[in-house]
This record gives structure tokens, C-alpha cells and sequence, in this order.
């Protein structure tokens, strides 16, 4: 049966976080969309474990940050212990910064949850169709947009659906990808793992040093909720099909007294490593892992693909609604495809230094000296990666770069330093209403300036633009003189800056034309 044809401005293909955050986003903008995920509901596992802070931003300017926190554990949990097994006491351990506690660069903090937790918060977010259970089976590009061709196995119907854009957040075994011929580069398929959910009491040996992870040497164990459950994460056996799960689990603990261990569900996974080639092909463009597939050590994949939503959507959003010129989608990729390249740098390097941590391991037990001092081989600051979530610097034509922006990107390391400079994340500050300059941001630009009245928003303009007054206090703090301005993009990226007072009237209309690609960037 062939279903009658339907149509969308939006058509996202998958319901993971990375979909459902940009349904949200679009949803926001007064864009229709339409997602469907080709499992029947939600994922029952709890996969990815952290929201860094730069997802909680991005979550509270949708108003869900808090939410997110309350379902999630207490910020003493924002650490990782190093064991020989659960059992035993730590012989190392490490903060994750901008999670265990709040850091004065940001408004939010981060939180340790488990992913089936945070999704049906984003569920909840918007109210744009949602089709479980619905599968991609091909597509058709045309000059006006995309035919996308729809299965729905319980139903045994197919459908057409006319789209302008296709978002492809399915994974990293993309459908969306593969369909389109966009090949990856970097490792791949690293290894295959197994996640076993378990009710157990475990408290004897964690209630009193809690930990969002425990990092052993038969495996990483994790509490699942605050009300209870567990997680175990470790490399898939030969057998899988015939595993004494429980016994596995109940040895992978370590000796000592008989625990009783109630397996509840079992997820059997590939790591993968890898970055698409482009991350756009005429009016589909990818996100998340199906962009970017990055390593599980140090919680970073879900947030580059959140991360890539947020860029994404008020892009659509502009192209879509005729405020922005359709190249405005071509500074997608330029921006986002160097951070995912330095995403999975980063996380390689995580798993790299993880495993440096068992040889050195054993190697101590093999000299005969356990309880000898261990040191990691990062400093503290290691797990704090706020360099690389806050700290990301875009270079494209949605930025018009002034006298003193950096040319290149610069390394992000693990140290975050605020910086106003067009490209970068627009600093938190306090507002005199007791905000953060990011909580003045959202579905328009914002122009922050000690002199408002100076920069008033063009007259019949087309983009959607707020003033917002600064203090002469916090305009010091960014560099503005007393006629300067910072203009600020929906993604909270400062998109242009003027020390002082510009060269004409037009300086502001210029660069909202400039940025959003409705005409060539003005000679400089």
C-alpha cells in the first residue's frame, strides 16, 4: 500500500538526541518538520552519559535545563575513579571540570545522565510530528528540494514525502550517508562492545565515593539513574548469543562477597571513529554520528552532534523564511567539519591515555608495589576539555572578522579563556537584571552595545534583531568603547564587532546582509 504523498520544510531522519534537539530548535523558529526513527520507540539503553556544559547552554536557551538536571545525578558525581576492580579502592582519580562543580565561565553546569533520560525531556520539547517505527528507503533529489520514500514496517505502507531539506541524524551507520555516497575518513570500526543494564547493591563499595565512572580493569561500570541501576560497558565476547550475562557481570566486580546481579537488558555496539567527508549534499545535510562518529571516551560525540544542531537549524531557519541567502548553508560545513576533525583528535587521544593508564597499571602490580602513589598521565585540568566545547572558534563567511580575529583556529587544549573576538562564543556575563549575556540570546541576533539607541534595528529589515543595553562595566570587559557593538548570532557566535562608533549608518544592515549571505560581503 502507497501512502498518500505529504510534504514538510524540514524532514529529520532519526529520533536520537541529535534529532529531537533539532526539532526543538526548528520547532522554535516556526519551521514544520517532520521526524521519523526507524526503531518503534525511544532507546531503552543509556548510551551516551554526559551533557557538557555547552549542551546545557544550548538546553536552557530552550528552556529545558533544568529539566535535564533534575533527572540527573547530584554534581558530586562528575568524576572518574580508577579501580582494579569496583571492589577495590580508587588508585587514581579525576575531576571532569565544568561537571563536579560550576566554573565562572558559564551559566550552567554540566550533568551526568543517561541518555534514555534526557530523551524523552527532548520529546516533550516541541510538538512537530514524530513517526516511530518508520523507515528511510530512498530518496530523489530535485532542483525544488527532496522526495523521500518512507516505510513503515508495522503497517506495511510506504509513503512520499516532499521536503525543501533533509537533516540526517541516523547514526553512524547512516542510511541518509550511504544513500547519498558520502564516504568517511579516520579509523572506523575500532571495536565491538557490549552494554549490560543490572540491578545490583553496589553501595558497600560507591555510595561514599561516588563517580559518574568507574574505569576498571574488566570493564566500565556506571550508575544509571540517582534512584538506582547500573551499567556495564565491555568488549563483546565470541559468544554473545550464549553469554552468562549475570556471571559475567558478578565476576567482572572483583572478589569478594556473592552479589546478586538482575540482568535487565542487553545492547550489543560497534565504537566507531570517523569523520564524513562533506557533511552536506543539495538540500541534505548531515549531523551527529552521521556526520561524525566519535570514541565514547571522555562524552563527547553527542554533544559535537547537539552542538552541530544548534549551528544548523537558525541557518535553515533563515534560508527557509527568505532573511537569509541559501550559500548561508554552505557555512555549515566549513564551520562544523574542523571541529568534528578536532572532536575525534580529542577523543583518540582519550582512548589513548585511557589505555595508558592500564599499562601502567599493571606494570606497577608487576613490579610488586599496588599501593605505591599512581600518577595519570594528564594533569587535573585533563577531563576539564572546556577549551574544546566552549572554546570553538568559526571561520566562514557568517563571520566578518575585524583587525584583531585570530586567522586560524587556534588549538583548543584544555584551558578555556574568554574571548570576544568575531567567530568565538560570546562570553557570560552578568546583565544588570541579574542574566547572563547568553540568556539575552535566542531565535534572532542580538546586538549588544553601551549605547542602544545608537543601534537601532534597520529600518523594514528582514532579520530578526534585539538590542540589547550594555553596562559600561561589562562593555570594558569585552573591549567596547562607549559607541561599540557586538553583534551576536542565533547560535550565541559573535558574528561582528565595532570597538566604537562604525563608519556609517549602514554598518550594521551591511552585516547582517553579509553574514547571511543575501548579498556579497561588503569591500573592507
Amino acid at each position: 500500500m502507497t501512502g498518500t504523498d505529504a510534504e514538510t520544510a524540514v524532514l529529520i531522519v532519526g529520533g536520537g538526541p541529535v534529532g529531537l534537539t533539532a526539532r526543538a530548535l526548528l520547532e522554535r523558529w516556526g519551521v514544520s518538520t517532520l521526524l521519523v526513527e526507524r526503531h518503534r520507540a525511544l532507546s531503552p539503553l543509556p548510551r551516551s552519559r554526559l551533557v557538557n556544559v555547552r549542551s546545557m547552554e544550548i538546553f536552557r536557551q530552550l528552556g529545558l535545563a533544568a529539566d535535564v538536571t533534575s533527572r540527573a545525578f547530584a554534581p558530586r558525581y562528575g568524576r572518574i575513579r580508577f579501580r582494579d576492580t569496583l571492589r577495590d579502592g580508587d588508585f587514581a582519580t579525576a575531576a571532569m571540570i565544568g561537571v563536579n562543580e560550576p566554573v565562572p565561565e558559564s551559566p550552567e553546569i554540566g550533568a551526568v545522565t543517561s541518555q534514555d533520560r534526557l530523551e524523552p525531556v527532548l520529546l516533550a520539547a516541541a510538538r512537530a510530528p514524530v513517526r516511530f517505527g518508520v523507515e528511510l528507503l530512498g530518496l530523489t533529489e530535485r532542483p525544488d528540494g527532496i522526495v523521500a520514500e518512507l516505510a513503515d514496517r508495522e503497517r506495511g505502507e510506504t509513503t512520499r514525502v516532499r521536503t525543501r531539506h533533509l537533516l540526517a541524524a541516523d547514526g553512524a551507520n547512516s542510511t541518509v550517508r550511504e544513500l547519498l555516497g558520502i564516504g568517511t575518513t579516520g579509523p572506523g570500526a575500532m571495536r565491538g562492545f557490549t552494554t549490560v543494564v543490572f540491578d545490583a547493591d553496589l553501595d558497600a563499595w560507591c555510595a561514599r565515593q561516588p563517580a559518574g565512572v568507574y574505569f576498571t580493569a574488566h570493564g566500565l561500570f556506571a550508575p544509571l539513574y540517582p534512584e538506582g541501576g547500573w551499567a556495564w560497558f565491555a568488549p563483546t565476547p565470541e559468544d554473545p548469543d550464549h553469554a552468562d550475562w549475570p556471571g559475567l557481570v558478578a565476576r567482572a566486580l572483583g572478589p569478594g562477597p556473592e552479589t546478586r546481579v538482575d540482568v535487565l537488558r542487553v545492547g550489543h555496539w560497534v565504537m566507531n571513529g570517523f569523520v564524513a567527508e562533506r557533511f552536506r549534499h543539495g538540500g541534505a545535510l548531515l549531523a551527529g554520528d552521521a556526520a561524525h562518529a566519535i570514541p565514547i571516551v571522555g562524552g563527547l560525540g553527542m554533544n559535537a552532534g547537539i552542538a552541530d544542531a544548534h549551528n544548523l537549524c537558525w541557518k535553515l531557519a533563515g534560508v527557509l523564511q527568505g532573511w537569509a541567502g541559501p550559500r548561508l548553508l554552505e557555512t555549515y560545513e566549513t564551520e562544523r567539519h574542523p571541529v568534528a576533525r578536532r572532536t575525534l583528535d580529542q577523543a583518540v587521544a582519550n582512548t589513548r591515555l585511557m589505555l595508558q593508564v592500564q599499562h601502567r597499571r599493571r606494570d606497577q602490580h608487576a613490579a610488586g608495589d599496588p599501593t605505591a602513589p599512581f600518577e595519570l598521565p594528564w594533569s587535573e585540568r585533563y577531563f576539564a576539555q572546556l577549551g574544546l566545547v566552549l572554546g570553538v572558534a568559526y571561520r566562514s563567511p557568517a563571520v566578518l572578522p575585524d583587525d584583531a580575529t585570530t586567522l586560524e583556529p587556534p588549538d583548543p587544549g584544555t584551558n578555556y579563556v574568554p574571548t570576544p573576538e568575531p567567530g568565538r562564543r560570546m562570553p557570560h556575563l552578568p546583565l544588570p537584571d541579574g542574566r547572563s549575556t547568553l540568556d539575552a540570546l535566542g531565535e534572532w541576533f542580538t546586538l549588544f552595545s553601551p549605547e542602544p539607541d545608537r543601534w537601532a534595528p534597520p529600518t523594514a529589515a528582514p532579520w530578526p534583531l534585539r538590542v540589547e543595553p550594555l553596562r559600561p562595566e561589562p562593555a570594558e570587559h569585552l573591549g567596547l568603547g562607549s559607541h561599540g557593538a557586538l553583534l551576536v548570532r542565533p547560535d550565541g557566535h559573535i558574528a561582528a564587532r565595532w570597538d566604537d562608533r562604525p563608519a556609517n549608518d549602514a554598518a550594521l544592515a551591511d552585516a547582517l546582509a553579509a553574514i547571511t549571505r543575501r548579498v556579497a560581503a561588503p569591500k573592507r
